[in-house]
């Protein structure tokens, strides 16, 4: 098989500090990223799952964004720990988690 069965794209965009929707590097992007890198090679899935930086996800007062794809399932990523539920809870067992999921904003 081509490609990857999940392919998760991490905003790393950076704005400028005085920008009123900020960015999701300055709320911590950068660590999420590692965090699903590694949780993700710890967990077995390379191969299986592709870890990516990506520019601006277009929700940066939701940020730290992540998206998975098939999915299309949005996260907003506060921490390091949460990074890693995300790679046990859906990209290790499938299961989208709920209290992560990006509210939309009108």
């Amino acid at each position: 098989m081509v490609g990857y069965r999940r392919h998760v794209f991490v905003c790393l965009n950076e704005r400028d500090p005085s920008d009123p929707r900020g960015c999701c590097k300055q709320r911590g992007s950068e660590q999420i990223f590692k965090a699903l890198k590694e949780g993700a090679a710890k967990a077995g899935l390379k191969g299986d799952t592709r870890i990516n930086r990506a520019g601006c996800l277009d929700h940066c007062e939701l940020g730290p964004s992540v998206v998975v794809y098939p999915e299309a399932v949005w996260y907003h990523v506060p921490s390091v720990q949460d990074a890693l539920d995300i790679v046990q809870e859906h990209l290790v067992g499938g299961k989208v988690v709920e209290r992560l999921l990006m509210e939309k904003i009108a």
